[in-house]
């Protein structure tokens, strides 16, 4: 989820209509309670689109298809649509609408085999310096395109390479100017035979503690496929990532910027939040504002079943 996740409000103007022929009779605004009883929550074990790896989930987590992950992403945390996901995996004794809620977004990056030579000589103080040199750019083209600039305040968690499992671990502490929290990023890259499984927690940075304890479990209990797996790698045929582990960490802002490295931008960045048509405004600004106050309500819009419609 950034999802303190700072995401971008489809700002519905309501009272743009006085010119407008009148408007058909929209659809009955949903409860987050019939909101979250419309999507599947998915058990046990999960084979991802592709059939590139499987998700083992123990009783602790449920997983959201890349269909209903939208839904959530879009119409329950209030994020810009046109993300594509392998899902989304979430805890399963908290509602991912509670101030506890929170979720991987899961997604693949088929660049070719990332070569890990590099893992053991990387100065993450380095570059972290980089990276946050790099936000400065970044942030002229957030404020160009309306959003507010976003800073890295620093590693809520060093980067860490495991040589033996081929997955890497790290986590941000993000500030999002005019927000009083910041927020949390936890990242882990699973290498693979031609692209790397992306799996990236978005949580309130008070979360930290729990977060990295859960994503040890969800860390063990993903894996590629036979036939995708990091050492399934043929160097005869397959094709080398034109960057190693330094930029999989530096990723998010740098050129090659994905989907996610956008969505957590957005997702720490703004006040404004699709209400799911009741009192659950209080709830959800605290989730994702720890404490800090709207200056104005958002107003409560009803749920689509297809966004994109």
């Amino acid at each position: 989820m950034q999802r303190l996740l700072l995401a971008v409000m489809l700002c519905l103007t309501l009272g743009a209509y006085a010119a407008e022929p009148p408007a058909a009779p929209k659809e009955p605004q949903q409860t987050a309670e019939q909101f979250l009883a419309s999507l599947d929550f998915q058990k046990g074990r999960i084979t991802l689109p592709g059939n590139i790896a499987t998700l083992d989930l123990p009783p602790a987590f449920r997983y959201l298809a890349p269909a209903d992950t939208a839904r959530l992403l879009e119409q329950g945390w209030g994020n810009p649509p046109g993300g594509a996901t392998l899902g989304m995996i979430v805890p399963a004794e908290v509602s991912p609408l509670s101030e506890e809620g929170w979720g991987v977004v899961v997604t693949y990056d088929k660049d070719g085999h990332v070569k890990d030579d590099d893992a053991d000589s990387i100065d993450y103080a380095d570059l972290l310096k980089e990276i946050q040199e790099g936000m400065v750019e970044d942030n002229k083209a957030r404020k160009e395109q309306g959003y507010p600039a976003m800073t890295i305040v620093g590693w809520a968690e060093k980067p860490h390479y495991d040589k033996a499992q081929h997955k890497l671990y790290w986590a941000k502490e993000l500030h999002t100017e005019g927000s009083d929290a910041n927020g949390l990023n936890y990242n882990i890259r699973v290498l693979g035979r031609e692209g790397v499984l992306v799996l990236n927690a978005v949580a309130g940075l008070d979360q930290l503690a729990k977060v990295r304890t859960e994503m040890q479990q969800v860390t063990a209990f993903t894996n590629f496929n036979p036939g995708h797996r990091y050492a399934d790698f043929n160097a005869q045929t397959d094709k080398v990532a034109e960057y190693g582990i330094a930029a999989l960490v530096a990723g998010g802002v740098a050129a090659k910027l994905g989907f996610f490295g956008k969505l957590v931008a957005l997702l720490v960045a703004f006040k404004k939040l699709i209400i799911l048509g009741f009192a659950a405004l209080a709830s959800l600004l605290w989730k994702f504002f720890k404490r800090e106050k709207p200056a104005a309500p958002a107003p409560a819009v009803s749920l689509e079943k297809d966004p994109h419609a």
